[in-house]
C-alpha cells in the first residue's frame, strides 16, 4: 500500500464503519481533546469509552461518551505535529513513551503472566494457575471455578487473576459478589496485597448511593469496581432491573456452591449476572454436592456448551474450566515446606457428665432413643436426635428446643395425640431448668482447657469457640468471662459472639476485631456462619470444639478457620467429649469422637473429608447419619456403608474419582509457560524480575527498569516544585513517601474502600512506598492496632491509583496530536509507530511497537532500537536538530504506510495463536446437540462470541516521537536489528 492509497481512508479505521479506540489514544468529542483509558463495546448505544481531559478546559476530568450519542473522532495519526523535545535528557520524551507502553492493554495473545511478582505476597506458583488457566485460551472466556480446599488461599488467587485482567484492559468494571460476613476481609485482601480497589455496597451503601444520584439512576454505575454481599444482591425484585442493565468485564462469586439450587434467590442471581459478564470467576471449597447434574448447572454458568450431558461427564471434559487442590497436592506440598505448619492433632477432651446431666442422659435413653426394642415417645422419628444433640451442646440450647418442641405440640387442633409427648417434654423441663454452669461438665472442661492455653486478663492468648447452637453461645458469653477472672470492663471486652442472626455490618465486626492484635477481644464464640471463608488466623492457631457438628464436611470447614495459608504456629484443635455412665446413653463417645478421628484421617490421607460419605454436603451427611443411627449402624458403618453406595453409582463414580485425583495438578512442563512469544515484544531485559519473558512470565516492553524509576523521574517533571506544591517528603534510607494529593487525585480517591479513605485521612496525606518489606511491615502493624486493620502505607504497584494518576498526568502533557523529537544515535529518521490490531470487541489482539526508517525499514522492538540508540536517562540533550519538523511531517504519512504493510504481511502468523482455540472451541459448539429453541439461541449466541474474538479490520496506527541524528556528530553508529 503506498503513502497515496494509504490517504484514502483514515488509518485505522474499521471498514464496517465502527471506529476503534485503544487505551492511550486521544479523541476529538464536544471540542476538547481526551485521552482514552478504556472502550467496550455496548449493546445499545456503541463504544462506550473512558476518556481523561487533555486539552486545559477539561485537562484532568473524568469523562464518559457514547459513540452512538456523540461523535467520537480518532484523531488523524498522519496529521501528527512533530515538536522537539528540549527536557533534560530527553525527560519528557522517555516518560511519554513510557507512559504510552504503561497504558496500552496487552494483547489477547500473550498468555502469561505480567505482574504476579509485583504484589504483596509471597511468590507461590500454585497460587499463579489459576490466572494461567483463565489466560490460556483453552476457554472462549476468562472463565473458570477455584475449587481449591479451604485455607490455600483462593482470595489471593482470584486477586491475581483480576490484576491480569485489568493489565489486559479486561477487567475496568469488576463486581465482587460474596457472603455478608466477609465483605470486609475480602476488600481488604485485594485492597492490601494487589492495589485493587473495591467500594463496599451493602444494603446501607447502596441506599446512601441512591440519595446522592439522581432518581433512576443505577447505583451500580456509581462505581467501577464494587463489592456486595450476595445476601443483598439476591433480592432481584429490588436490584434486578438495575443488573439486567448493566454489562461487567469480570464478576467473582465466592462460595459458589450456594448457587446450585435451581429456583433459589442466589441462583436467579448468578443466571442474571453469568451472561452479563466476560470474566466469571466461581470460587468455592466444596462446590458440588454429590450430584453430576447439579454440578453441570455450576459449569453451564461458566460455559453453557462445555458439558454434552449433564448426567454423564468426566472431569478432562471441563478440565478447562476448574482447578482444585489440596493441602498435599504434590505442588502445594513443596511450595509450603517451612511456610505453613501441619495441623496438630484434634484432641479429644473427656467430661464425664456431672449427676444432674445424668438424670438428663438417663431420661433421654429411656423415653426419647430407647435400644432395639423400644420405641421413642416423639412421633417424629428425627426430633429425639435434635433433642439430644441440643443437649450435648449445653443446658441453655436444651432448654430452648424443648420449649419451641412444646410451642408446637400445643399449637396442634388435636392434643391428645400429642400428650405424651408433651408430658415428656414437661419431664425434660423440669430436669433441665436449675441447672446452672456447675451442673456443666462440658463448661468445667472448657475453663480448664482456655486456662492451658493462657487465655486470661494477663494473656494475648486467643482462642476461637465453636458450637451449633446460639443458645449456647450466648449463654457462654455471660457466664465464661468471669470464669476466667475477667472483671467489669475487660469482661465485656474480651468475649465476643458470632452467629447468623446478626446483621452484616456486626459479623464483619467480631472478623475484625478478633484479627486485630490490640483489640482487648480473646474468645470468639461462634457458630457456623464462621465456618465458610472467615479468616481466624491472624491472632489465632487455638480452636475448641465445644459441641462437634455431625458432618465430616463441617468439622473440616471449622478446622480451616485457623488450618489455612498465612499461619505462623502449628493450629491446635481440642474437641469437649461428653461421657456418660448410663447404659444406652447416646454420648459424644458414639457420634462425635468417632467423626472427629474420621476427619483427620481423611485430612492426613486425602487433604480433604469431602469424598469420605460422598455425600459432598453437610446437611446430607448428618441427615444421613441419623437415619443410619436410627437403623442400628455405627457411625463408621454409616460412613462407610455410604461411601460403598455412592461408589456404586457408575456416573458419579467416573467424574469424581477424576475430581478427588489428579485434577489440578500441573502438567508436564507447565511451569515453563507458554513457548511461544506470541508477539516479540521487546522485554526490557533490565527490568526486574516478573517484567520479562521466560519462566512464565509475559514479555512486557519496558522503557525504564522499574516503576519506582518512572515514577521518580514522572515527579520530577510533572511536580518540579514538589516539595512545595505537593508537601512531599522523601525517607531515602526506608523508601517511603509522603505527600498530600492534589484534587484531581483526591477525585480519584472515592474508588478506594470508604472506611480506609476515612480511618487513614487519605484525603489530607498519602503515604506510599515501594518498598515490600516496609509496606508488609505496615499491614502487620495494623493487624496489631486496636484502631484500624487498613495499613496506612501502601505499596505502589502498577495497578495503583497514584502510579495509574501519575502515568495519566505524563501523557496529558502533550498537546493534541503531537509527538516528540529525539536527538538519538541514528543514522537516519526513525519514526516510531504504535500499530493495534483489534477484534469486534475492542480488544486488541496484536500490539506492536515499531521503528521506522525514512526508507521504510520496520523493526517491531521499539525499545531495543531505543535502548540501542542510546535513549536513556544519562543521555545528553545537545538542543541541534538536524532538519525543520515540517520537514520530519512530510515523512509521516510514508512511514504509516509502511508500517501497515508490515503488520499486514505478518498478521496471519500472529493470528494463529488466537485462531486454533477459537476454531476448536466452534468444532465442540457444533458437536453439542441441544435440541430445545433456548439452547439453538445459545449455540447461535457463543458461535457469534466465537467469531468477535478474531482480529477484524485494518491496524489502528499511531505516530509516538521521531529520532533523528544528531547534525554534528562525527559517525553515527549503525541501526541494526
Amino acid at each position: 500500500m503506498t503513502a497515496q492509497q494509504s490517504s484514502t481512508a483514515p488509518v485505522g479505521s474499521r471498514p464496517d464503519g465502527e471506529d476503534q479506540f485503544p487505551a492511550g489514544a486521544q479523541v476529538f468529542v464536544r471540542d476538547e481533546v481526551w485521552l482514552v483509558r478504556n472502550s467496550v463495546r455496548t449493546e445499545h448505544d456503541g463504544a462506550k469509552v473512558d476518556v481523561v481531559g487533555v486539552s486545559d478546559f477539561v485537562r484532568d476530568q473524568e469523562a464518559v461518551f457514547f459513540t452512538g450519542l456523540d461523535t467520537i473522532e480518532l484523531i488523524d495519526p498522519r496529521r501528527t505535529k512533530l515538536v522537539r523535545d528540549e527536557s533534560s535528557n530527553f525527560r519528557r520524551s522517555r516518560l511519554f513513551l513510557e507512559a504510552v507502553l504503561r497504558k496500552t492493554a496487552l494483547p489477547q495473545s500473550e498468555r502469561r503472566l505480567a505482574l504476579a511478582d509485583s504484589f504483596l505476597l509471597d511468590s507461590l506458583p500454585y497460587q499463579r494457575r489459576p490466572a494461567e488457566l483463565a489466560l490460556s485460551g483453552r476457554n472462549l472466556r476468562p472463565r473458570l471455578l477455584i475449587a481449591d480446599v479451604v485455607g490455600l488461599g483462593k482470595t489471593l488467587e482470584i486477586g491475581l487473576t483480576l490484576a491480569e485482567l485489568i493489565r489486559r484492559g479486561r477487567g475496568e468494571r469488576i463486581l465482587v459478589v460474596t457472603p455478608q460476613h466477609v465483605l470486609e476481609q475480602f476488600q481488604h485482601e485485594l485492597w492490601t496485597r494487589f492495589a485493587i480497589p473495591l467500594v463496599r455496597l451493602d444494603s446501607i451503601g447502596i441506599e446512601r448511593i441512591q440519595r446522592e444520584i439522581p432518581a433512576g439512576r443505577n447505583p451500580f454505575t456509581y462505581f467501577k469496581r464494587v463489592i456486595v454481599s450476595i445476601d443483598t444482591l439476591k433480592n432481584t425484585d429490588q436490584y434486578k432491573h438495575h443488573l439486567e442493565r448493566i454489562n461487567w468485564d469480570a464478576v467473582v462469586i465466592d462460595e459458589s456452591h450456594n448457587l446450585i439450587n435451581r429456583g433459589s434467590l442466589r441462583n436467579q442471581l448468578a443466571q442474571i449476572l453469568a451472561p452479563r459478564t466476560d470474566a466469571l470467576i466461581l470460587a468455592s471449597a466444596t462446590p458440588h454436592n454429590g450430584d453430576a447434574k447439579s454440578f453441570a448447572e455450576l459449569i453451564s454458568l461458566l460455559d453453557p456448551a462445555a458439558i454434552r450431558d449433564p448426567e454423564h461427564y468426566r472431569a478432562e471434559d471441563i478440565e478447562h474450566l476448574f482447578i482444585r487442590r489440596t493441602k498435599i497436592s504434590p505442588e502445594v506440598r513443596e511450595q509450603m515446606k517451612g511456610q505453613w505448619a501441619d495441623r496438630g492433632p484434634s484432641q479429644s477432651v473427656r467430661c464425664a457428665a456431672t449427676p444432674a446431666e445424668e438424670k438428663i442422659f438417663e431420661e433421654l435413653a429411656a423415653v426419647w432413643l430407647p435400644g432395639e426394642n423400644g420405641t421413642s415417645v416423639s412421633a417424629v422419628p428425627l426430633f429425639p436426635y435434635t433433642l439430644l444433640k441440643s443437649f450435648l451442646s449445653s443446658h441453655a440450647a436444651l432448654k430452648a428446643t424443648v420449649a419451641a418442641r412444646s410451642k408446637t405440640l400445643e399449637k396442634k387442633d388435636d392434643p391428645t395425640a400429642t400428650h405424651a409427648e408433651l408430658a415428656a417434654l414437661h419431664a425434660l423441663r423440669e430436669l433441665v431448668a436449675p441447672l446452672t454452669e456447675a451442673d456443666s461438665a462440658k463448661f468445667a472442661a472448657l475453663v480448664e482447657q482456655l486456662r492451658a492455653i493462657g487465655v486470661g486478663p494477663k494473656s494475648d492468648a486467643r482462642v476461637v469457640v465453636f458450637s451449633e447452637r446460639v443458645q449456647t453461645l450466648e449463654w457462654l458469653r455471660t457466664v465464661l468471662p468471669a470464669a476466667l477472672g475477667f472483671r467489669g470492663r475487660a469482661a465485656e471486652e474480651s468475649t465476643r459472639v458470632m452467629h447468623g442472626g446478626l446483621s452484616d455490618e456486626q459479623q464483619m465486626q467480631c472478623v475484625e476485631d478478633f484479627g486485630l492484635a490490640d483489640a482487648p477481644v480473646r474468645i470468639l464464640l461462634t457458630g457456623d456462619v464462621a465456618s465458610e471463608g472467615v479468616n481466624l488466623h491472624r491472632q489465632c492457631h487455638q480452636l475448641i470444639h465445644y459441641d462437634v457438628p455431625w458432618s465430616l464436611i463441617r468439622i473440616e470447614q471449622r478446622n480451616g478457620r485457623i488450618d489455612r495459608y498465612g499461619q505462623a504456629h502449628q493450629p491446635q484443635f481440642r474437641a469437649l467429649i461428653l461421657t456418660s455412665e448410663v447404659e444406652g446413653a447416646k454420648d459424644d463417645t458414639v457420634v462425635a469422637e468417632r467423626l472427629l478421628d474420621r476427619e483427620d484421617q481423611a485430612h492426613r490421607a486425602l487433604g480433604t473429608a469431602e469424598a469420605v460419605t460422598g455425600l459432598y454436603r453437610a446437611e446430607a451427611e448428618e441427615k444421613s447419619l441419623i437415619q443410619d443411627l436410627l437403623r442400628g449402624r455405627t457411625v463408621d458403618e454409616s460412613l462407610d456403608t455410604r461411601r460403598t453406595e455412592a461408589e456404586a453409582d457408575a456416573a458419579m463414580d467416573d467424574f469424581l474419582a477424576d475430581f478427588f485425583g489428579s485434577v489440578g495438578d500441573p502438567e508436564p512442563g507447565a511451569e515453563d509457560g507458554d513457548p511461544q512469544d506470541a508477539q516479540g515484544s521487546g522485554a526490557d531485559a533490565s527490568a526486574p524480575a516478573g517484567a520479562g519473558a521466560g519462566a512464565g512470565n509475559a514479555a512486557v516492553p519496558r522503557l525504564f527498569t522499574s516503576t519506582a524509576e518512572f515514577l521518580d523521574e514522572a515527579l520530577r517533571e510533572v511536580f518540579p516544585d514538589a516539595t512545595t506544591s505537593l508537601d512531599l517528603h522523601r525517607d531515602t534510607e526506608s523508601g517511603l513517601l509522603s505527600f498530600r494529593p492534589p484534587t484531581d487525585l483526591v477525585h480519584r480517591l472515592k474508588a478506594l474502600p470508604l472506611d480506609y479513605v476515612r480511618e487513614q485521612r487519605l484525603r489530607e496525606r498519602l503515604l506510599v512506598t515501594f518498598n515490600r518489606r516496609l509496606a508488609e511491615h505496615s499491614l502487620k502493624r495494623a493487624r496489631e492496632s486496636s484502631t484500624s486493620s487498613w495499613p496506612e502505607i501502601s505499596l505502589l504497584t502498577d495497578l495503583h491509583p497514584v502510579v495509574e494518576w501519575l502515568t495519566d498526568k505524563v501523557l496529558v502533557r502533550l498537546g493534541r496530536q503531537e509527538a516528540l523529537i529525539i536527538t538519538a544515535d541514528v543514522l537516519e529518521p526513525t519514526y516510531l509507530v504504535q500499530g493495534v490490531y483489534s477484534n469486534a470487541l475492542g480488544r486488541p489482539t496484536v500490539v506492536k511497537w515499531m521503528g521506522v526508517t525514512r526508507g521504510g525499514t520496520v523493526e517491531d522492538d521499539m525499545v531495543g532500537l531505543l535502548r540501542r540508540s542510546g535513549v536513556g536517562p544519562t543521555m545528553a540533550n545537545p538542543m541541534r536538530h538536524s532538519e525543520p519538523a515540517t520537514a520530519l511531517e512530510a515523512g509521516i504519512a510514508d512511514a504509516l504506510a509502511a508500517a501497515e504493510q508490515f503488520l499486514d504481511r505478518h498478521r496471519d502468523a500472529w493470528d494463529e495463536p488466537l485462531r486454533k482455540p477459537i476454531d476448536d472451541y466452534k468444532a465442540r459448539l457444533g458437536d453439542w446437540e441441544q435440541p430445545t429453541l433456548v439452547g439453538e439461541r445459545t449455540k447461535k449466541s457463543l458461535s457469534s462470541l466465537a467469531d468477535s474474538l478474531l482480529t477484524t479490520g485494518r491496524p489502528l496506527l499511531r505516530v509516538l516521537a521521531v529520532l533523528v541524528p544528531d547534525p554534528e556528530a562525527s559517525s553515527p553508529a549503525p541501526s541494526t536489528a
